[in-house]
């Protein structure tokens, strides 16, 4: 008897040894309180999105030809309709001259010719005046009605041959034009291309080639990006935006969305997206934008000042989070989400101001159903 209870308490102890050696060790585990702050749902873009000027124009002529003149060089600032470059073009100024001295030629022509109508109008008036007082024959007065009524046709004929050497010099003028580049608009001069005494060829349809001028605005920018289309269904002229750009790290800009494109873009091995744009707010005095920059945006859908919220990578399978039960094991706890974006996500219910959650996910071990110490408290 006495040795079944020696036998009894050996397998005891040693059933009891073998449970402490092998039961697992408590993982540490942080804690986070629950707190109140602002939340925003917001959608950003999915690469990177492009700082634009608001009007860049690429120009070219639309003949070829020897440049024969450079007005402006790179930087320089221009107005609207201003000349930067033409090519060779001597008969064609020529032309517009002798447009120019045929228009006066006819004019004076037409005043001669109309001056006589005018004229002759009032001779056959007088005429028919005396042929009423039975002073001169009616044959007379026949003459000089027929006369002025030839008159004012030639006067007419002399208009229409003005006209038509008017049309002919806005002719001249227009294959004049097409050896000089001018301003669409004023703006800065980002690039010139080509030399005096170079051979500029315009683009063939389908093979792009340098523009001879690139010009550009660079006081007033806007934002291009592109959203996933599942995104951009939400997103409408004049919500606020958040600018980031790569050139100003650690700064965010304020923005509003001017546009959403009407289409969706399609490219090979890439996502469907939307371009949206977005016009920046006043900038700082300091910041000077250039076209190019690479810039990221965010979209505020919308937003809540004191919501109830935790960080969003504390999430567990999209709606739960992990706490310290009553036993000292990690616990799953589901919990109703609302407005969220990458740094926070809004809690509707399942937990209250000051609850504790941890806060390591990720960390080996820490899963669901296993023992838990907590190494630290910390408020996010």
């Amino acid at each position: 008897m006495k040795g079944w209870i020696i036998a009894s308490v050996v397998a005891l102890a040693l059933a009891g040894s073998y449970y402490l050696l092998s039961r697992p060790d408590p993982v540490r585990v942080s804690l986070v309180a629950v707190e109140r702050g602002p939340v925003e749902q917001t959608v950003a873009n999915t690469r990177a999105g492009t700082v634009e000027a608001c009007q860049r124009s690429r120009l070219s002529f639309a003949i070829g030809g020897q440049i024969d003149r450079m007005l402006v060089d790179e930087g320089d600032r221009v107005e609207k309709n201003q000349l930067l470059m033409t090519l060779w073009n001597r008969d064609r100024v020529a032309r517009v001259r002798e447009a120019e001295a045929t228009v006066t030629a006819v004019a004076a022509d037409r005043v001669s010719t109309c001056t006589s109508a005018r004229s002759d109008r009032r001779e056959a008036q007088r005429l028919e005046g005396l042929v009423q007082r039975r002073l001169v024959s009616p044959e007379s007065a026949d003459l000089a009605v027929a006369r002025a009524e030839a008159s004012a046709a030639a006067c007419e004929a002399a208009r229409a041959r003005e006209q038509q050497a008017e049309a002919a010099l806005e002719t001249a003028r227009a294959v004049l034009a097409q050896t000089e580049l001018r301003a669409p608009f004023a703006g800065t001069v980002a690039e010139v291309s080509g030399e005096v005494g170079e051979y500029s060829t315009p683009s063939p349809p389908g093979i792009p080639t340098p523009p001879a001028i690139d010009l550009l605005t660079d006081d007033c920018h806007y934002i291009a990006a592109p959203i996933d289309e599942v995104d951009a269904a939400r997103v409408v002229v004049g919500m606020p935006v958040r600018v980031t750009l790569d050139a100003f790290r650690d700064r965010e800009f304020p923005a509003r969305v001017s546009r959403v494109a009407p289409y969706v873009l399609d490219r090979e091995k890439q996502a469907r997206t939307v371009e949206v744009e977005a016009v920046l707010a006043d900038l700082p005095d300091d910041i000077r934008l250039l076209a190019g920059y690479s810039a990221d945006m965010e979209v505020i859908l919308a937003s809540r000042d004191r919501a109830l919220r935790i960080p969003t990578e504390l999430l567990v399978d999209g709606n739960n989070v992990l706490v310290v039960n009553g036993e000292d094991r990690l616990e799953k706890r589901r919990v109703e989400t609302g407005l969220a974006n990458w740094r926070y996500t809004e809690i509707r219910a399942g937990l209250d101001p000051g609850d504790k959650i941890v806060g390591n996910i990720g960390a080996e071990g820490v899963v669901a159903g296993v023992p838990a110490k907590v190494a630290e408290s910390t408020d996010d």
